[in-house]
């Protein structure tokens, strides 16, 4: 006999990590899922994480899809980005080159799901090597206000900012979600309609 399922499930959030290989996409999601940092660079295939979280009082789960960066692995990218429900796009602030480049899978991302409203965040990482920064704060803002999204620094290596970044996107998916429950239940708003 199986067990009954009274416990309501808890709801799931669905985060897709994008972004050039050497970012430290990897780095921030074994750091925010763990508490560790990984010196070493081992390019990623796409690895899934999954953990239970506390949004703002409630319980939640998050699902975090670490994709590749590297170029090779671009076929397949639309298969992953049709399964998010939020995006943290990932540049090192050390590597114009990587910043540029964002503006390739934000296209990408749009393109595949047709929605410039998805929940999106560009994530400034590496703000520990401040000595070896090219990317400015004012030109990532400048791009993320572009781009009607927020802009967030982290440092995977010192921890910075990296639950806030998390957190950030998780309310950006849960806010759209209650919106569209809003919208798919409008008879919930109001309590009759006179034709």
């Amino acid at each position: 006999m199986g067990k009954n399922k009274t416990k309501k499930s808890l709801p799931l959030h669905k985060i897709i990590m994008v972004g050039s290989g050497g970012v430290g996409k990897s780095a921030l999601t074994l750091q925010y899922m763990y508490g560790d940092f990984v010196e070493e660079y081992d390019p990623t295939k796409a690895d899934s994480y999954r953990k239970k979280v506390t949004l703002d009082g409630q319980e939640c789960q998050v699902d975090i899809l670490d994709t590749a960066g590297q170029e090779e692995y671009a076929a397949i990218r639309d298969n992953y980005y049709r399964s998010g429900e939020g995006f943290l796009c990932v540049f090192s602030v050390c590597e114009q080159e990587s910043l540029d480049h964002t503006q390739e899978f934000r296209d990408q991302i749009l393109r595949v799901l047709g929605d410039e409203t998805v929940p999106f965040v560009l994530v400034g990482n590496k703000v520990d090597l401040a000595h070896l920064r090219k990317v400015t704060a004012n030109e990532a803002s400048s791009l993320a206000a572009e781009w009607n999204c927020s802009y967030i620094e982290t440092s995977a290596k010192t921890r910075y900012n990296v639950d806030e970044v998390y957190t950030m996107l998780m309310r950006q998916i849960r806010d759209r979600k209650l919106k569209e429950q809003k919208s798919d239940n409008p008879e919930r708003d109001s309590c009759c309609v006179i034709l």
